[in-house]
């Protein structure tokens, strides 16, 4: 029973991941307000399933999904970090969420807890063509929210879109079909006046 015991209370941790507060607005379908981790790790699940066909060949599938839902359970401890904040700022959160991975996994068994953490290693790491994929779908997805919320979290803070594209070359990475249709979709923002262009060299 302290196998089952230890697995209970890494579920019951995880589910403070729904009280984490993101920067992305949904703005679609009615609502309005920041979307919660757990649900922007369920969209990239969704995401993974769908788009799986523009993941390069041979990719795992269930290896992409079982990354995207573990990728963000750090932020239980460590909170949500805006994607443009500065090199100080990422410096901290690494260590942080690092130290939360420490904590969170070893909750469960030794042997699934050891299991679970190397492939939070692996998505952060980005050597693998699984954590390529993940990390391409990471990116996209609050893309896609800032576009539906009308520029969202970009007008909000004011991010130009050199920086949004700078993102992009993460995204080309894991897809060169969803890297060429985010660099579309930025056109097109920058276009309908809902990203500011890129400032003049």
């Amino acid at each position: 029973m302290e196998r089952l015991d230890r697995q209970m209370r890494f579920v019951a941790e995880i589910g403070r991941l729904k009280g984490v507060v993101r920067q992305t607005v949904l703005a679609g379908s009615g609502l309005n307000r920041p979307e919660n981790s757990a649900e922007h790790s369920w969209h990239l699940a969704m995401m993974a399933l769908v788009l799986a066909e523009h993941a390069p060949p041979g990719t795992d599938l269930a290896k992409v999904t079982a990354m995207v839902l573990l990728h963000d359970l750090v932020e239980i401890d460590a909170g949500d970090l805006f994607l443009y904040a500065d090199e100080d700022q990422q410096a901290r959160q690494e260590i942080a969420e690092r130290a939360a991975a420490d904590r969170i996994f070893a909750i469960l068994p030794a042997d699934q807890g050891t299991a679970l953490r190397q492939l939070w290693d692996e998505f952060n790491e980005r050597q693998t063509r699984e954590a390529k994929f993940a990390r391409a779908v990471d990116r996209l997805q609050p893309m896609l929210e800032n576009l539906t919320a009308g520029g969202g979290t970009w007008q909000r803070h004011g991010v130009t879109a050199d920086q949004v594209l700078a993102k992009v070359r993460l995204i080309e990475d894991g897809s060169a079909t969803l890297g060429a249709l985010a660099r579309n979709l930025i056109a097109q923002a920058v276009a309908a006046g809902i990203i500011a262009p890129s400032p003049a060299a």
